[in-house]
């Protein structure tokens, strides 16, 4: 079974389909990631670099907003995604 899935080109983010271990080398469509932390099964893992406040792309939508740099490897979660979706904080 493969270790993420990745849905669409514009992803820059991969969902992983099985808990991933700090270090582990996740391999897919040519290239190797090195997870940076773990990573819990079904949530997040950033494959590009991603500058704080850049949009984070998941089954070729924006869900989010990059709270800080994100590098390849890296969990993204609530610590470091600031969801752009149904915030009704956000209205003017």
């Amino acid at each position: 079974m493969n270790a993420v899935i990745h849905v669409n080109s514009k992803d820059n983010l991969v969902t992983c389909l099985r808990p991933i271990k700090k270090g582990e080398k996740i391999e897919f469509e040519g290239k190797t990631y090195i997870a940076s932390s773990d990573i819990p099964k079904f949530h997040k893992m950033a494959v590009a670099d991603i500058p704080k406040g850049g949009y984070c792309y998941k089954y070729g939508q924006i869900i989010g907003e990059a709270l800080e740099d994100l590098h390849p490897g890296d969990y993204v979660h609530v610590h470091n995604l600031a969801s752009t979706r149904g915030r009704g904080d956000l209205k003017a």
